[in-house]
């Protein structure tokens, strides 16, 4: 005769392993990439998007003392986004320099750049949503 296995013994509750973020953790490391997003969008109209890092850099100055995985991540989204702050300012400091010649170059590099962020972003939250240690491709790590 068998037992059905819900009448044995019910699972114990789950516990976050030792060394793993807590829900909060991953939520706020989410957020930490999700800002850039919102910062781009509050800030585009004005000033072409540069907020991008400003919402990052607010959730890690906050949170970085008590929660490990929100520092990792926040430090790691500011970092991306200061990189492509930078990448977009070169590209400007090129097409000025030029004449708007450079915009031939400039254009379509913005455009990869901009879908690459995006996607990028949107990646990064997922992952941190997941509690993965994720780092962004071809970022300069100016904050450590």
């Amino acid at each position: 005769m068998s037992v059905p296995p819900d009448s044995v013994n019910p699972p114990p509750p789950s516990e976050p392993l030792i060394g793993t973020p807590s829900a909060e953790e991953r939520q706020w490391a989410m957020f930490a990439h999700l800002s850039a997003l919102l910062g781009a969008l509050l800030t585009g109209a004005l000033g072409g998007g540069w907020g991008c890092f400003i919402g990052p850099l607010v959730i890690w100055l906050v949170k970085k003392e008590t929660m490990p995985f929100v520092n990792d991540q926040g430090k790691e989204a500011l970092n991306f986004n200061i990189t492509v702050a930078i990448a977009a300012v070169v590209l400007v400091l090129i097409s000025v320099m030029t004449l708007g010649i450079g915009l031939i170059i400039a254009i379509p590099l913005w455009i990869i750049i901009g879908i690459s962020w995006l996607v990028f972003t949107i990646i990064a939250a997922i992952k941190a949503n997941e509690g993965v240690h994720y780092r962004y491709p071809l970022t300069l790590r100016l904050i450590k």
